[in-house]
């Protein structure tokens, strides 16, 4: 299996371009992509897709996230982390109450202004191209995004720092969490560490790191190391075909309602499902066409060449 998921340990300092890129050298292939940036002053689950696993990357970037962060209070960053310029500084008079009281604010569903240096685009040029170039771009003249923090909990105090873990939506900058958690305290703060310790399904425990990863790949056992790409899709449900109609899928074609009604929780119209050949090959994202009755591919992962040779 060279089609798959890794669940990869990031090392602190390498961007997760860099990590795509060392993938690609050790296995030789070129069609490899990360579910979810992780900044290089990050560490932990860092999904690396490769091979079709590509096509999944979506779903994989939709899970939740968790995270532990350092924050270090008092001390304001142009890029709200350990790796910026210090932009102002303040006395840190603030309790453990005091925190945990304002932490209360940034729960459940928040606006968050993106930071300046960032990849989003402004006028179709990365903020972080600009911000580097020397020109200013407002932060607050930025869209403010709706995110969720499902938990937000202060773990360690330990003044003038403070260890917070986030599960939160995809798409939320805990650099801005923490900077926005030193404006809302008065004294500014910073991110110093962050540590992915899952995204989705896949937890840090389960992950190898890049020297791992190397290893495998030098004795020639890297696949072993992939997790399937339906592993990507486990909240959706799941659709078992005959031989005749697994065959008709792959080929792109609609296939009708199977006896059996849709399955639990999905099959709605226009909702994906997973697909699946009768020795349990998996085989699309498909979608039920009510009006129809037929099952419709979105995303067909099997060729019915490989699907059934010889």
């Amino acid at each position: 299996m060279t089609d798959g998921i890794l669940n990869l340990n990031k090392p602190r300092g390498p961007t997760s371009h860099d990590v795509v890129d060392r993938v690609r050298a050790l296995t030789g292939i070129r069609r490899v992509g990360h579910a979810g940036t992780l900044d290089p002053l990050a560490t932990g689950v860092l999904l690396v897709c490769v091979g079709r696993a590509t096509r999944v990357a979506e779903y994989l970037m939709a899970g939740q996230k968790l995270y532990r962060a350092r924050v270090r209070l008092g001390i304001s960053t142009d890029t709200y982390d350990a790796e910026g310029q210090v932009a102002a500084e303040a006395p840190v008079e603030v309790s453990r109450a005091q925190v945990e009281a304002a932490l209360a604010q940034f729960r459940g569903m928040i606006a968050q202004v993106p930071p300046v240096y960032s990849a989003l685009k402004h006028k179709g040029t990365p903020l972080h191209r600009l911000a580097r170039r020397g020109m200013e771009v407002e932060r607050l003249s930025l869209k403010a995004r709706q995110v969720e923090i499902f938990r937000l909990e202060l773990t360690a105090w330990n003044p003038p720092e403070c260890t917070l873990e986030v599960t939160s939506s995809p798409g939320t900058y805990v650099r801005a969490l923490a900077h926005d958690l030193g404006q809302a305290l008065s004294c500014g703060a910073h991110l110093t560490g962050l540590t992915r310790l899952a995204s989705g399904d896949f937890r840090l425990e389960d992950a190898v790191t890049l020297e791992e990863f190397a290893q495998a790949a030098a004795e020639g056992g890297w696949p072993d190391l992939l997790h399937p790409m339906d592993a990507a899709l486990t909240r959706f449900p799941a659709l078992y075909l005959n031989a005749g109609a697994a065959k008709r899928l792959c080929s792109g074609q609609a296939v009708p309602t199977p006896p059996q009604p849709p399955p639990p929780g999905g099959g709605e119209e226009g909702g994906p499902t997973r697909a699946y050949g009768p020795d349990g090959t998996f085989l699309a994202l498909v979608a039920y066409d009510l009006a129809a009755g037929v099952w419709r591919p979105r995303k067909v992962f099997c060729a019915p060449e490989r699907l059934f040779r010889g």
